[in-house]
């Protein structure tokens, strides 16, 4: 199918999933994606990827082949001794949403927007049977890859996807995790809807979004950028985000952390050099970001599918 791709181990992951059609139906899509027509820089991309194992005994080389796939969004990663100081301390996140989700032992996985799937592998460290990543951004396709090189992840995979391009999963995910995805949706409510048709009966939802603050139901639209995002559409107060759940039709929804994002969580490093969280807040009050929206913050929340 993609020759970056262990198609075989997918094809088997999938099917111990129940999705044995889904590699069939993506393959013309994952053919275009995983190509120079799927993006410009793909043949440079993929040239880094041959040249990793041969670079395993050589810090400096690899480290170089390493800054070739910058920017690096989330980490921190320990690559075969070289440290991946990314611009989200994706670290930290987990540690506060780890201990709450149910135990992900033996649990079939779909990350929706995983990025270059460092959670992903946090899921599978964490006992997960199968985890399937999807994310649009190839970029953090052949960043997964180049770790995985050297982690020899089985059953762990990060596809160039949105979650309406792939096949109906027909609730065959034991856990379904939506980080940072939310606010992106021109209709969060049809993202709901999609994320509940992935869970089986009684499978949990672990979702993560930017929230503003207030006690009453409301959903705030941004008319240009918020935090210099042009990409966001509505940020809920949470009593607004439970609703929205609720009206999806999920149970047992429960809030497991809220958090104000620092500039020390979020910040540019050598792997990430643009500018980052700094940059989009209020130089005079950091506690507004620069279009004078709340500062993000950040809820996690879990829920049961019906």
């Amino acid at each position: 199918m993609v020759d970056l791709l262990d198609t075989d181990a997918l094809a088997d992951g999938l099917t111990k999933i129940g999705l044995a059609d889904w590699p069939g139906v993506l393959q013309p899509l994952l053919e275009t994606r995983m190509s120079a027509r799927g993006h410009g820089d793909y043949e440079r991309w993929r040239e880094i990827l041959l040249a990793l194992p041969a670079a395993s005994s050589e810090p400096a080389r690899l480290r170089e082949l390493l800054l070739g796939l910058s920017p690096w969004r989330k980490g921190p990663f320990n690559v075969n001794g070289i440290e991946i100081d990314a611009e989200w301390r994706s670290d930290r996140k987990w540690a506060r949403l780890a201990g709450a989700v149910l135990p992900l032992k033996d649990r079939n996985i779909l990350d929706v927007g995983c990025g270059n799937g460092y959670y992903a592998l946090q899921m599978r460290k964490a006992g997960a049977h199968v985890v399937i990543g999807i994310d649009p951004t190839l970029l953090y396709v052949m960043q997964f890859l180049a770790v995985n090189t050297f982690e020899h992840d089985p059953f762990t995979f990060v596809l160039p996807l949105r979650l309406e391009e792939t096949p109906g999963a027909r609730n065959r995910f034991d856990t379904t995790f939506s980080m940072g995805v939310l606010y992106h949706q021109r209709s969060p409510i049809d993202h709901l809807q999609r994320l509940k048709t992935t869970l089986r009966p009684g499978g949990q939802l672990v979702l993560e979004t930017i929230f503003v603050p207030g006690e009453e139901s409301y959903a705030c639209t941004p008319e240009d950028r918020y935090a210099r995002m042009r990409n966001v559409w509505l940020l809920p107060t949470i009593a607004e985000l439970t609703t929205w759940m609720r009206r999806t039709g999920f149970r047992d929804i429960e809030i497991i952390d809220q958090s104000v994002t620092t500039t020390d969580e979020q910040r540019s490093t050598e792997w990430m050099p643009f500018e980052s969280l700094r940059e989009a807040l209020d130089p005079d009050d950091p506690s507004k970001t620069l279009e004078g929206w709340p500062a993000p913050r950040r809820v996690v929340v879990t829920a049961i599918s019906p």
